[in-house]
């Protein structure tokens, strides 16, 4: 039996939680987009992309994000447990580009906890900490009819099973729908075999 996602997402306050995959920064953002309040996003600085305020305005309002660009992953971590520990911001976001250790994730745990924010780091595919609450891995799926389609997979769970989602947003109402997959839709075309 599949819980319902909204049992799950956003995820649990006061925790740290990690997502993986090609779409993490669109899962990182529906947490924001379902997390009244600010929210600070931490990257690093040295990165060859960036992360546009505007291009966030589907799921938010850009007033809402503060971005901080750090130099390293320590100066990152730093300043996650920093906010975390605070419990001003809801949710922070930080991207993670080395492994992390279990005393830094513990460390990150002990933030959340102390504060009531949401952690969420965005890791490389493989680079989890055995200190996350829980790891979800996020995948774009193709559908004809619906460019925002998503899987989304909770692959660690410290609190129950590992369990797995289709999801889709609705940029107008700002509202997030657990789908069918594709295939399995009302009207799909019945696969060719």
């Amino acid at each position: 039996m599949t819980t319902d996602l909204f049992a799950r997402f956003p995820p649990r306050r006061g925790r740290v939680h990690e997502a993986c995959g090609p779409a993490a920064p669109a899962f990182a953002a529906l947490c924001a987009a379902h997390t009244p309040g600010t929210v600070i996003w931490v990257r690093p600085a040295w990165g060859s992309d960036a992360l546009n305020p505007l291009g966030l305005s589907a799921f938010l309002d850009p007033a809402r994000l503060l971005l901080a660009q750090v130099r390293n992953q320590t100066d990152g971590l730093a300043s996650m447990e920093e906010a975390l520990r605070d419990g001003a911001l809801p949710l922070v976001v930080t991207e993670l580009t080395e492994p992390l250790d279990l005393t830094a994730g513990r460390r990150l745990q002990l933030a959340a906890q102390a504060g009531g924010s949401t952690g969420l780091c965005l890791i490389p595919e493989g680079m989890g900490s055995n200190a996350a609450e829980t790891r979800w891995r996020c995948t774009p799926v193709y559908a004809p009819d619906d460019s925002t389609l998503q899987r989304w997979a909770l692959i660690k769970n410290k609190s129950g099973t590992p369990e797995a989602w289709h999801v889709g947003w609705e940029a107008e109402t700002r509202r997030l729908h657990v789908v069918s997959p594709p295939g399995e839709r009302p009207g799909a075309a019945a696969p060719s075999g």
